[in-house]
């Protein structure tokens, strides 16, 4: 048995046992656009820290008299470094952005092939809004992560490494300043790394709950004001809404306290005296103060760029999280790897069922009976006796608990999905329209009908008449669930869908409570005659 992937043409070999694991797994999928960031790295510091080299030899030069023209060639490799300089870092932005771009990409169509693969028993427990602040926001945390956060962590690491290359150059003593600065900073970053990661959870978390409620009001958006809610809503939403600023005005809090500045600050200081007092000493020239201090001042970059490049790290880690958090969770549905395959006849035996949806009590208990091919049942009971559980149960949107549903003779769970549920049509009282045209609605289940086909499914439905009278016709864009329709239109929409599919088993769930007597006659006797 094999786990039901969504198959969008793209297959996604990631590693999902971990963030980290994850994310280098999808980075693993540019190598080309990520050594371009890397060698712009490079070439941006090393070109950087040539500069106060130059500018220190120059002045040597000035300075003793001596070998003006060697000075002057020192001016125009500081201009040939910083020409080349530009170019370098506009490849490794360029670079960072194509790869922050298809990471992105990559991990969206990961997640959104996962949530369509997924049962419908997982969906039934998952607030929408909060799926979708992962699906949009979280992931929009990882391209931010890259661009402009780990292409500034990658710049700023070789602006830490520099210095320590340079200096001892300059003078051997000279590698104490930078060598303290470079372990106490990264000292100080560990430890703002570990205070900010459980923030970013919350504001990432947070941020989700308060997108799930607003997305459960604006669903309900009739209920409210049809109970006059609006205000208790308001006070709802704001009070959720504080929530996520005051996670906000905490990060903003420990990002305030980020001592870097402060260590730069002491790194400048003790870099100068130790450099004069070596001047003092006869042991180096002014010039090479000039260089040295201006490696000390490389440590800006890094001071300045990783308060935004660490808080961008560390809230796409949370995002990675959190989107793992989604792909990970078992599609609770199987189908075998050779599925089962081939033209319905529509042949349906129920065999001592039992189900209940997760781990609740079970809502129909030792069903047993056949439908034969072309035989029409009617399944009567009362409110809740589980009548469109077995529906569901027939196109495996949930599996049972006990016993077995065969179709023509095959347990649904060996047939191919795809192949069981393009034969079978369900019609239910609660309609779901797209806000697209009655005609992409009605040829939903079979994107490639023609239009002749379209009308004629329409026509069969009753629904025709109406659909012509409005000015634009099938290309009239309705809205979400049909509101712009009424409950009977959105019902022979529906049936005009499902006879557009030509099932091989269809399924009436009340999907004519809204139709009155005299048209759902007329669109049995259509549908039923040869």
């Amino acid at each position: 048995m094999a786990a039901l992937e969504f198959d969008a043409g793209q297959t996604y070999n990631s590693d999902r046992s971990g963030p980290l694991r994850f994310i280098w797994s999808h980075v693993k999928r540019h190598p080309f656009v990520g050594l371009m960031m890397v060698f712009g790295a490079v070439g941006n510091a090393s070109l950087a820290s040539s500069v106060p080299y130059f500018i220190g030899e120059a002045f040597n030069a000035i300075v003793d008299g001596q070998n003006l023209r060697f000075a002057a060639f020192m001016g125009l490799a500081i201009v040939g470094a910083q020409a080349l300089r530009g170019m370098i870092q506009f490849l490794r932005n360029y670079g960072a952005q194509i790869f922050a771009q298809r990471i992105e990409r990559d991990v969206r169509d990961e997640l959104y092939g996962s949530l369509l693969s997924k049962s419908m028993a997982y969906h039934d427990s998952q607030p929408v809004g909060e799926i979708m602040a992962r699906v949009t926001n979280d992931v929009r945390e990882i391209n931010l992560m890259f661009s402009p956060g780990i292409n500034l962590l990658l710049g700023s690491g070789m602006f830490l490494i520099l210095p320590l290359v340079v200096s001892p150059i300059i003078h051997p003593q000279l590698i104490l300043v930078p060598a303290i600065f470079v372990l106490s900073y990264f000292f100080i970053q560990y430890r703002y790394l570990m205070v900010m990661f459980g923030v970013a959870q919350n504001v990432r978390s947070t941020f989700g709950d308060m997108n799930a409620s607003l997305a459960e009001t604006l669903d309900g958006i009739e209920v409210v004001k049809g109970a006059a809610q609006e205000e208790q809503e308001i006070e709802e939403f704001n009070g959720q809404a504080n929530t996520v600023r005051d996670w906000f005005i905490e990060q903003g809090e420990i990002e305030a306290r980020y001592l870097a500045m402060l260590l730069l600050g002491l790194a400048i200081t003790g870099g100068l005296v130790h450099s004069v007092f070596l001047y003092q000493a006869g042991q180096i020239s002014v010039g090479d103060i000039l260089a040295f201090m201006g490696q000390i001042q490389l440590f800006g970059f890094p001071a300045f760029s990783s308060l935004m490049s660490l808080s961008r790290a560390v809230l796409g880690y949370a995002g990675a999280e959190r989107i793992l958090q989604v792909i990970n969770q078992q599609a609770s549905m199987y189908q075998s790897e050779q599925g089962h395959s081939a033209k319905l006849q529509g042949h349906i035996r129920f065999e001592n069922v039992n189900f209940g949806y997760g781990d609740e009590t079970a809502v129909v208990h030792d069903i047993d009976f056949e439908v034969k091919p072309g035989k029409t049942v009617a399944l009567v009971g009362q409110t809740g006796a589980g009548k469109t559980t077995l529906t569901k149960l027939i196109n495996r949107i949930y599996d049972v608990d006990e016993g077995r549903v065969l179709v023509d003779g095959v347990d649904v769970r060996e047939w191919d999905l795809a192949s069981l549920r393009s034969q079978i049509s369900i019609i239910e009282q609660e309609i779901f329209l797209f806000s697209r045209s009655i005609a992409d609605n009605i040829r939903f289940g079979n994107q490639h009908a023609s239009m002749e086909e379209v009308i004629d499914a329409a026509k069969k439905a009753q629904a025709h008449d109406f659909i012509s009278s409005f000015p634009d016709a099938y290309e009239t864009v309705i809205g979400q669930r049909g509101v712009t329709l009424s409950g009977g239109q959105r019902q022979r929409l529906a049936i005009a869908r499902a006879f557009l599919t030509d099932p091989r088993i269809l399924i009436l769930d009340d999907s004519t409570s809204a139709i009155d007597s005299a048209t759902e006659d007329r669109i049995c006797l259509l549908y039923t005659s040869p």
